[in-house]
């Protein structure tokens, strides 16, 4: 062989070894993830920017249906082989198992200071007060939807920022008589949903001994209107008082223009956008009532287990995505409220539905206290369907509202118990 083929086989080989050596090099990240709408697009066009100005840094999406996505989570961390991220919301379940960014991020008083607390603490363990595991990937809350064709058909203004729920509900029947719609009311099966309903009307959940009460003047109050609403015929029968069991949304008669009043999530603010040209459509502030006009929050956060093996690329990784232009150019792109303080304060140029978001944006300040403790509390998914099933029970006869209320009121504190047992 001469010497110019054996230069060119050294080179060659130098090349491969190189390609070999910088492929090794690279470390991949695995984000376990589920979708509502686009975010998932969204999310992989910013992962290839962060990618392109680390390429030492390769990331993963893992996609899962939301119905199977903690329940697989959970089986991966039990079995110490959980993803490096994960987008979730059941965030009391995996308290213990997350990894600490306090001294691998570049700034932990950049987490401190443009996230809510209360979203930051519902992470830690009972004994941790300054732990950051994680942040609000998009924020959410419960509002009320107006059909405003419809509204505009009747000849009947909107109420005003004082109108309780009886009063929005008794309008929006008006209303569905005028134009001739099937229903006047539509509220998701879900006990969050009726967690918002009922906080505006007086129910205080949370007591002062870390437990809960459900037996109270407003909880009594708003499950009474549900139970009327449906017998009455106001609200769709197949929601709350259809066959089987678990969620079900009223978005589709929203969509279809079968209702004026729709009390739902921000999170439809796309979906609505995308699905509805036959009329126009409006977010309302949260009804007044007794207690402060509140939604429940929601969404989901992006969050890191400790079993990883590359805590500082995870950190690098959560730094981009946290950070505040990322955070909103993904609320643009997605439609989703941020979970940044900063940005909610200053607003976001979305490019549609603007005036909506904008109304939502300021729903978020309003979000009380007790709101806070029941989306984030360890006992959410035990309350949560409880309160749903039982009030379906009632709804289709089968017991009464008294009853609904022992068996939430047993479940609940069976619940705690078990949980102080265990500790």
């Amino acid at each position: 062989m001469n010497k110019k083929a054996l230069a060119g086989l050294f080179i060659a080989s130098s090349l491969a070894l190189a390609g070999f050596v910088q492929a090794q090099d690279v470390t991949e990240l695995r984000l376990t993830w589920y979708n509502d709408g686009n975010e998932g697009e969204v999310l992989r066009s910013l992962l290839d920017t962060f990618e392109a100005n680390n390429p030492d840094i390769r990331v993963v999406v893992d996609t899962l249906p939301y119905a199977d996505l903690h329940t697989t989570l959970q089986a991966q961390v039990e079995a110490g082989d959980a993803p490096d991220l994960a987008r979730i919301n059941d965030v009391a379940r995996f308290a213990g198992n997350y990894l600490p960014l306090n001294d691998i991020v570049a700034d932990a008083d950049y987490y401190t200071t443009n996230f809510p607390e209360a979203v930051l603490a519902s992470l830690r363990t009972a004994d941790d007060t300054t732990g950051i595991y994680g942040f609000p990937l998009q924020f959410s809350v419960t509002v009320p939807f107006i059909n405003r064709t419809l509204w505009d058909q009747a000849g009947i203004e909107p109420l005003g920022p004082d109108a309780t729920w009886p009063e929005w509900v008794a309008a929006s029947e008006e209303v569905a008589a005028a134009t001739g719609t099937p229903y006047a009311f539509a509220i998701d099966r879900t006990g969050h949903r009726f967690w918002g309903f009922s906080l505006v009307q007086g129910a205080d959940y949370i007591n002062e001994e870390g437990g809960f009460t459900i037996d109270t003047p407003g909880f009594r109050a708003a499950a009474q209107e549900l139970i009327d609403y449906n017998a009455a015929g106001l609200i769709p029968a197949d929601v709350w008082a259809g066959s089987g069991g678990g969620y079900v949304a009223a978005t589709e008669y929203f969509i279809n223009g079968q209702v004026p009043l729709y009390y739902a999530g921000t999170w439809q603010i796309g979906n609505f956008t995308n699905n509805i040209s036959a009329f126009d459509w409006e977010l309302i502030p949260n009804p007044a009532g007794e207690a402060q006009s509140t939604g429940i929050p929601g969404g989901s956060l992006l969050v890191s287990f400790a079993s990883t093996e590359h805590p500082a690329e995870v950190a690098r990784l959560v730094d981009y995505l946290s950070s505040t232009e990322v955070v909103r150019e993904f609320s643009e792109r997605t439609l989703f409220l941020p979970g940044h303080l900063g940005l909610i304060e200053e607003g976001i140029d979305y490019p549609s539905s603007a005036e909506a978001l904008s109304v939502a944006l300021t729903e978020i300040p309003k979000i009380s206290e007790e709101a806070y403790a029941l989306q984030y509390s360890p006992f959410t998914f035990v309350l949560n369907p409880e309160i749903r099933d039982r009030l379906s029970q009632v709804i289709v006869g089968e017991i009464s509202l008294d009853e609904a209320i022992v068996l939430i009121q047993e479940r609940i504190d069976q619940a705690v118990a078990e949980a102080a047992a265990a500790a």
